[in-house]
């Protein structure tokens, strides 16, 4: 078993933590939770509300729509809670979360979620208490719950031991090349007339590469030219390997 001091620490405030909890009780996630890999604590807001009504929100000064989670029961749970930092606001005008920050997040021993919700939080509780905020993009939820999960899926599984192949994290979208995925095949070799590209079936493991990244090549250049232009445009290999082995179809 890992030693539990290695395990990712990572803190969720929430009014509805089960949500987070139950997300990522199964799959890769619960896996690693039971692994002692993962080391995820979700807490309730409502906890440290001070009514009989257990209250986390009112109505802005000034006037406005909607309500404001008030700053009381956030300080006070993320106080009692001593959590890892970083605390990141989930706000869809935060820091645009991609694989790089993932990356950046996997090697932390552990950083922290608040998850707003209504017309999101008290500005007090981002001017003193929360240390950066993340967006998973130009898209308004109810809340910040789903894309916590997001976020916490995103970063563990490229925690060491997370996956069940290390290779996983290298050669997928987004990974140490820098391309997407090329297209997947699996049994059986013919299905409605489609056969699997025969150069997959003949064992030659070099030949084989050679075929893959050309079509992460080909999959990138058609559906995300940017991340070519972010690896400095085609190289010469590139170009050969195109010229090679043709695009698979997709649609």
């Amino acid at each position: 078993m890992p030693d539990p001091s290695d395990a990712l620490r990572i803190e969720v405030f929430s009014i509805f933590p089960a949500l987070v909890d139950d997300f990522c009780s199964e799959s890769l996630l619960g896996k690693a939770r039971t692994n002692g890999l993962l080391d995820l604590r979700c807490h309730d807001l409502r906890d440290h509300a001070t009514d009989k009504h257990r209250t986390v929100d009112d109505a802005p000064f000034g006037g406005g729509a909607g309500m404001v989670m008030r700053p009381e029961p956030i300080f006070a749970s993320v106080e009692a809670a001593d959590p890892p930092r970083p605390i990141f606001l989930m706000s869809p005008g935060g820091r645009r979360f991609d694989q790089a920050m993932a990356r950046e997040l996997a090697d932390l021993d552990g950083f922290s979620l608040l998850c707003g919700r209504y017309e999101g939080v008290d500005h007090r509780v981002r001017r003193e208490l929360i240390d950066d905020e993340i967006s998973i993009g130009d898209v308004v939820l109810s809340g910040g719950e789903v894309a916590a999960c997001l976020i916490i899926e995103a970063v563990t599984r490229l925690r060491d031991g997370a996956m069940g192949n290390a290779e996983s994290p290298v050669t997928e979208s987004f990974g140490a090349s820098g391309l997407l995925e090329e297209p997947q095949y699996t049994r059986p070799a013919t299905y409605r007339d489609h056969e699997v590209p025969p150069i997959l079936l003949s064992g030659d493991h070099a030949r084989i590469e050679r075929y893959r990244q050309a079509q992460r090549l080909h999959r990138t250049l058609r559906d995300r030219p940017d991340l070519i232009e972010a690896r400095g445009g085609l190289t010469a290999d590139d170009t050969r390997l195109l010229e090679e082995f043709p695009a698979d179809p997709y649609h």
